[in-house]
């Protein structure tokens, strides 16, 4: 009787210290996506930032300075995308921001969708295109819809792809009238959203706007010699507010909005786990490379770390961070450098997107008779007419290898990768890449790779890319709600930011998410 008594002691007193270390839900749930953020910009800009934005991320957070995400050609729709699914295009479908369209023969957009009308905007979207589910998704399931769910953004793509597809709401800013908008395929337009739209709005105090340096232009060691004045830019012309997107006021004018959803909406003000997915902009001013303005990317990291800093002090006020379960990370990317930078001796050339899918249709027919072999091409990819194919009873795998063999003797070219290929190929750490970014219904039959410092022509839409290859170091961050400081070295995956997530608030993971999640972040 006495050993019993003993073992039941034991038990309850084991059941008690873990249920001491069992961390509470969050009451908020907040996902910091930056685009372009980098971790070694933010380490070298230190010296300008205060200690209540990124120093304190670095004090307080879990810090992986890397996470990889595991597929070539990302871009800010691709990456949103990965982050809230934890899966790559592959599966989950968003492969770009545009695509081309084998039907129409025409590039479509991500988010387009004629189904749904704007509220704010002419524009038509929703999320639709994304095959899978969210984290936000998961949440709303496991909560029986009373988390509440909102997305803030610069662009259509970056907040729907965070909202997910059973969100509350997501807002973008509108840069034909500088008005927040959405979609109807969410619910209807929020009464304050509109509110602050007619009050408050950016098209109201814009005219007079001036970006010019936030410290005293000496302070901004990295600036190129030649500018050592101090930039002045205006946003007082017709584009202006395509430019606001690429600035650092679109993140001044995403706080604001975030001030007044904490204000009206309710989120964070009961037990149910909310979940508030914002997106900062971190690349150059009108996404020109560094190089071009050396100045004015330092200040865009300056002004970015107050207003997290501002952000942390508003939800410490209404929820308290205590309450709060931070990630924060980047899109994983930069924009390529402009086909005009002189890199002087470094080798390079231009490779035509265009003549190439013209010559290899001349190629073909020359092979296998008259017929327009090529349909269409987009990006660095070329689409080959199935019909066409079929109807001469030619095998598309036979036509993609010929194709790749013909291709990879052009010059700039590095790699010629077949949909074949890619599909049912040998693993090799590139073709895995390759593979991951590629979906069988969206991609094209033939994936150019051009080699560093060439650029990638298309005369015909006049896009042209200078390649450069670098890494992008990718910083990965949680915070609050008892995780343990510390700042990692080795790399981890970007989609594990999902099931670790999901794991932490107590939810299922997306239904595409195969990543074990990080255990240790508390």
């Amino acid at each position: 009787m006495r050993k019993l008594i003993t073992s039941i002691l034991t038990l309850l007193s084991i059941a008690g210290v873990h249920s001491q270390n069992v961390p509470t839900n969050p009451k908020l749930v907040v996902g910091i996506t930056i685009d372009q953020l980098r971790t070694d910009y933010i380490e070298a800009f230190a010296p300008l930032f205060g200690n209540d934005g990124f120093k304190r991320l670095w004090k307080e957070g879990r810090v992986y300075r890397h996470a990889e995400y595991g597929f070539s050609n990302i871009d800010c729709a691709s990456a949103i995308a990965t982050i809230y699914t934890g899966t790559t295009p592959s599966t989950h479908g968003i492969i770009s921001k545009e695509w081309m369209n084998p039907s129409s023969l025409q590039p479509e957009n991500c988010v387009d969708d004629p189904e749904y009308m704007g509220n704010y905007t002419v524009r038509n979207t929703s999320p639709k295109k994304l095959l899978v589910s969210t984290l936000s998704d998961e949440l709303k399931i496991s909560t029986k819809h009373k988390g509440l769910v909102y997305s803030i953004a610069p662009t259509a793509e970056a907040a729907i792809f965070s909202a997910g597809h059973i969100a509350d709401g997501a807002f973008w800013l509108n840069t034909d009238n500088g008005k927040w908008c959405s979609t109807t395929y969410y619910k209807d337009f929020p009464w304050w959203a509109s509110r602050y739209n007619d009050r408050s709005s950016l098209d109201f105090r814009i005219s007079d706007w001036v970006w010019s340096p936030f410290h005293p232009s000496f302070k901004y060691e990295y600036a190129a010699g030649w500018q050592q004045e101090p930039f002045k830019h205006k946003f007082n012309q017709g584009d202006k507010y395509q430019k606001v997107i690429t600035s650092p006021f679109i993140n001044d004018e995403i706080n604001l909005l975030t001030t007044e959803l904490f204000s009206q909406s309710g989120i964070g003000e009961d037990e149910t786990t909310d979940f508030l997915a914002i997106t900062y902009y971190a690349g150059n001013f009108e996404h020109q490379n560094v190089n071009e303005f050396p100045m004015e990317i330092q200040d865009i990291y300056t002004r970015l770390d107050k207003n997290l800093a501002d952000l942390f002090a508003l939800i410490e006020e209404r929820v308290g961070l205590n309450n709060v379960l931070f990630f924060v990370t980047s899109t994983g990317y930069t924009d390529a450098d402009s086909p005009s930078v002189n890199y002087q001796h470094i080798p390079g050339g231009e490779f035509h997107i265009n003549r190439c899918a013209t010559l290899l249709n001349m190629y073909l027919m020359a092979t296998y008779g008259p017929g327009e072999y090529v349909e269409t091409y987009y990006n660095n990819q070329i689409y080959l007419n199935r019909e066409l194919l079929q109807k001469k009873e030619l095998a598309l795998g036979e036509i993609q290898n010929l194709a790749s063999d013909f291709i990879i003797q052009f010059s700039g070219v590095d790699q010629v990768y077949s949909s074949n290929r890619i599909l049912l190929g040998g693993w090799s750490p590139d073709l895995e890449k390759i593979k991951n970014g590629f979906h069988r219904k969206r991609s094209g039959d033939l994936t150019i790779e051009v080699l560093p410092g060439w650029t990638l022509m298309n005369e015909d839409s006049y896009e042209n890319t200078l390649v450069r290859n670098s890494a992008v170091l990718t910083p990965l961050i949680f915070m609050g709600n008892q995780i343990t400081p510390k700042v990692i070295d080795n790399p981890t995956h970007i989609t594990k930011i999902a099931p670790t997530i999901a794991h932490s608030i107590k939810i299922r993971a997306p239904n595409a998410s195969k990543a074990i999640p990080l255990l240790d972040i508390r």
